[in-house]
């Protein structure tokens, strides 16, 4: 046996484990030894039942005598076993919503129990409340050592591998291995003092006697250090490789003339902030090297990234090129549309827009135009990365969102020119130690800085029985000649109904609370012209409200609209409350967003609490992830974060910077040639598996 060997081939596994655990992603031994543990039990203290005392941990070996399901309160039902053992004295077992026990523990049963000792406050007996358990005995019994008396690992199941099986199956692994091979240069090794492979990973799956359970179940054990590290230096070296190899690809340099420079004045509609000016200095820089651009400008909402995005795309027109600009939806898209064609009008650039439900006449006709050059800016959705879209000439490539997309996706976007020049916009800030792996190939500038004159946004969280009270403030704003917004979430289950929701609420407004204002209605569904024409109106002042669903997230500029109300708030993560904050506060006066809520969970409590807090991206940003995690942190799994296994970029925050330290060293000064194209083979064989992440080089 050795780590490529198929679990399927493993004893005590066999066809329909192996199925489970592919499931999984485990398909080899070297899957299921990356498997680590989620927690650890201590169950040194074994002891009979006549020796436990009330208030401590304790592990016993018992039999099922009784069963029975009490009721509690008339609703909630409990589930009760007692329990004996040689001693002769018993334990009563209690679990909440336990009927589905009636099948496992059954008389003559014999079970590990762990858990809490307690006295019942009915009977007065010893028992233990949701006490862990394992079922003993049959082909499964194993070595009880491993199960009880030492540190216990508890693995999260794989459908019915039980962690008890699993920890079976892990210890006849490592018994087998004869050599494992360590991929982490010595070097490193020697200078952190780390374990070597082999026992780390022992040790991670069967820690030894004496380990502190605390360091254990905090993820801090030499073991785990070493293996967390593991994961993200070759994260780091594989991402750090791959931005020095397109480095040195051949790219366009782009000439930057006075031509440049005077269209680029023509089409500003106000002065650039300083950070405006410097970012828009480092892409020109990358620009007008002979190498491709690689950057991502992040920047809070309302900072102004896509003008700067506007000001790049002007540099590659300017030189004879196309530039794609590429949204995650055919909303986004479609703002995007007309933001640029606003922009580019005096300029006389063509901008065209092409999405997935346009016509296929519509698509083959745009299709060819951009073919032939014709088009000289291209805004679409995933319809740009089709195969059967092609450029004259692509120069520049801007990718709004990026976290939504996947670096397979920019890759793709990158084949359609030779080698175009990559501009990455995110209006989500992005906390550095998710940018350092989810953008790790990556340029970063960074917008810091609001345009002049912006003041704080007033943000209140008015419960939903008050929102009277939001109504006649809104009044208020537009007789002062304000402009509000009303948005209801759109949830994407059930688009539909959030969309009749929207449109009632508009009946309702433009009906009952305000019959003698004009309000418009805003949805995805809408042709691209009718949306086209509402946000016209909107933008001149021919309406005083826009009720709409959060098609306006991103990318809508009223500089008049002092109002946001966000209906049924606690249904929005932080970033996108942020988000449609963002909307509003773009002029002069004063601005509000009022966050109406239902009964909030804690969860739902914590977000509104930070929304009327803060106003600050970055602290939002770093709250959501904390929030949600990081799969979850852009309201979607994405293809673009890497999968990790052992390591958490939340809690190993400061491995993940030693990590990339160590990286950047070894990369820049290598022990040995020989070392160097060790730690690649290595790379190149677990790269994509691993990190789920597109080729190194």
């Amino acid at each position: 046996m050795d780590l490529q060997t198929p679990l399927m081939y493993v004893k005590g596994v066999g066809p329909a484990r192996a199925g489970l655990l592919e499931a999984k992603g485990l398909s080899t031994v070297e899957d299921l030894l990356a498997y680590a543990p989620f927690r650890y039990e201590d169950r040194t203290n074994l002891k009979t039942i006549a020796q436990l005392a009330p208030g401590e941990m304790a592990t016993v070996i018992c039999e099922v005598a009784m069963t029975r399901t009490a009721k509690l309160r008339g609703k909630m039902g409990i589930f009760e076993a007692r329990f004996h053992d040689s001693s002769r004295a018993i334990l009563l077992g209690k679990w909440f919503h336990g009927d589905y026990l009636k099948q496992i523990l059954v008389p003559g049963v014999r079970v590990a129990l762990y858990g809490k000792i307690e006295i019942d406050s009915f009977s007065g007996e010893l028992s233990v409340m949701h006490p862990e358990f394992e079922l003993l005995g049959g082909e499964e019994e194993g070595d009880a050592s491993l199960h009880l008396g030492r540190i216990v690992p508890i693995h999260e199941a794989a459908g019915r591998i039980t962690p008890r099986v699993m920890r079976n199956i892990l210890w006849r692994i490592l018994e087998s291995l004869q050599t494992v091979p360590d991929p982490l240069p010595e070097v490193i090794r020697e200078r952190l003092r780390l374990p070597d492979y082999a026992t780390a990973l022992r040790d991670l799956h069967f820690p030894q006697a004496g380990e502190d359970l605390r360091l254990l179940n905090s993820f801090r054990s030499p073991a785990q250090f070493r293996l967390i590290l593991d994961e993200f230096f070759f994260l780091q070296c594989g991402l750090q490789l791959r931005r020095s190899k397109v480095r040195l690809q051949p790219g366009i340099a782009f000439e930057l003339n006075d031509r440049v420079r005077e269209q680029i004045k023509a089409m500003l509609p106000f002065k650039p902030t300083g950070a405006q000016k410097r970012v828009l200095g480092e892409i020109a820089k990358d620009m007008a090297s002979a190498h491709p651009m690689n950057r991502l400008l992040q920047g809070d909402v309302g900072s102004g990234k896509t003008l700067v995005a506007a000001e790049s795309a002007i540099i590659a027109v300017e030189n004879g090129y196309q530039v794609a600009v590429l949204a995650p939806t055919e909303i986004l898209a479609a703002q995007h549309y007309l933001y640029f064609k606003n922009l580019f009008h005096k300029l006389g650039y063509v901008v065209a827009l092409l999405t997935g439900s346009m016509t296929a006449r519509e698509k083959t006709k745009l299709k060819e135009l951009l073919d032939a050059g014709y088009i000289h800016v291209a805004i679409g959705t995933h319809a740009l990365l089709e195969e059967t879209v092609s450029f004259r000439k692509l120069g520049l490539a801007i990718v709004d969102e990026q976290h939504r997309f996947g670096v397979m996706q920019r890759l793709r976007m990158m084949e359609k020119g030779v080698t175009p020049d990559i501009l990455v916009m995110t209006a989500t800030p992005i906390p550095r130690t998710l940018s350092m792996t989810l953008y790790g190939d990556l340029d970063v500038s960074v917008i810091d800085e609001l345009p002049p004159g912006r003041k704080p946004i007033v943000t209140k969280n008015v419960q939903a029985d008050r929102i009277e009270h939001v109504w006649s403030f809104v009044k208020r704003e537009v007789e002062s000649g304000r402009q509000a917004y009303v948005v209801y979430p759109v949830i994407e289950e059930s688009e539909t109904s959030a969309l009749k929701a929207a449109e009632k609420m508009h009946r309702h407004l433009s009906e009952i609370v305000f019959p003698d204002l004009l309000i418009g209605l805003l949805h995805g569904k809408m042709a691209a012209d009718d949306k086209e024409d509402v946000m016209r109106r909107f933008k001149r002042g021919e309406l005083h409200i826009l009720v709409s669903t959060t098609v306006i997230e991103v990318g809508v500029d009223v500089p008049n609209a002092s109002v946001m109300v966000i209906e049924q708030a606690e249904r929005f993560g932080l970033s996108q409350l942020h988000q449609l904050r963002g909307r509003v506060g773009r002029g002069a006066s004063q601005s509000y967003c009022i966050l109406v809520t239902g009964r909030l969970n804690d969860a739902g409590r914590e977000r509104i609490r930070t929304m009327t807090e803060s106003g600050d991206g970055f602290y939002i940003a770093e709250m959501d992830l904390k929030l949600r995690g990081p799969g979850e942190f852009f309201g979607t799994k994405q293809s673009g974060l890497p999968s990790l296994r052992i390591a958490n970029i939340l809690r190993d925050t400061e491995i993940l910077e030693l990590a990339r330290r160590e990286a950047a060293e070894f990369l820049e000064r290598p022990p040995s040639e020989e070392e160097r194209e060790r730690v690649l083979n290595y790379l190149r064989d677990h790269w994509q598996k691993r990190y789920g992440l597109a080729r190194v080089g």
